[in-house]
């Protein structure tokens, strides 16, 4: 029996419209903790975590990018040997979430510029402000079918609701990944 566990280094980008909750999302993650005033990321934020799977260790990155027009001209260099990526929106009623909702193809498109086929997973975020029996999500799911993306999550950095899993998703699927090209 080989008792030879592995190392692996991924770097997630989590990209998405400014104020959807990426680094709320990342904090909830990695620290458990949730913080309710906002504080726009300027450029980048950079967050580590160790995860075990089946015993190997995976060390995460994530890129937590500005969503803001101002920090568009980064993008491409923070993009720079990304892994995966989760593209985050809000489902709030407002500007905000209608926005982030019609922009997720206009983040895919800029993702799938500058790091080609890479795994990427929707956060649906904010679920905690919405009636989740009236949500449609029909716009969101013929998205994901059409660009081969892992899927959606609802989620919530305020009570943890999907953070979780969505987060083991991705890393899972990057696991599976790479393991199995060992």
């Amino acid at each position: 029996m080989n008792d030879t566990h592995l190392k692996f280094v991924f770097k997630i980008t989590v990209i998405g419209d400014g104020g959807v909750g990426k680094t709320s999302l990342i904090k909830k993650y990695t620290e458990g903790t949730f913080e309710e005033d906002y504080i726009s990321t300027v450029g980048a934020q950079f967050s580590f975590y160790d995860e075990k799977i089946n015993g190997d260790e995976c060390k995460l990155y994530f890129w937590d990018i500005a969503g803001q027009k101002e920090f568009e001209f980064l993008r491409s260099d923070f993009y720079e040997e990304s892994k995966a990526a989760i593209i985050v929106c809000s489902l709030e009623e407002n500007n905000l979430g209608k926005e982030s909702l019609n922009h997720l193809v206009d983040w895919y498109e800029d993702l799938n510029n500058n790091c080609g086929d890479i795994p990427v997973v929707i956060f649906a975020n904010k679920v905690d402000l919405i009636d989740e029996e009236n949500l449609d999500e029909g716009y969101v799911q013929s998205f994901i079918k059409e660009k081969n993306t892992i899927g959606v999550y609802r989620t919530s950095a305020k009570t943890g609701q999907g953070v979780t899993d969505a987060f083991r998703k991705i890393i899972r699927e990057l696991y599976e990944k790479y393991k199995s090209n060992i």
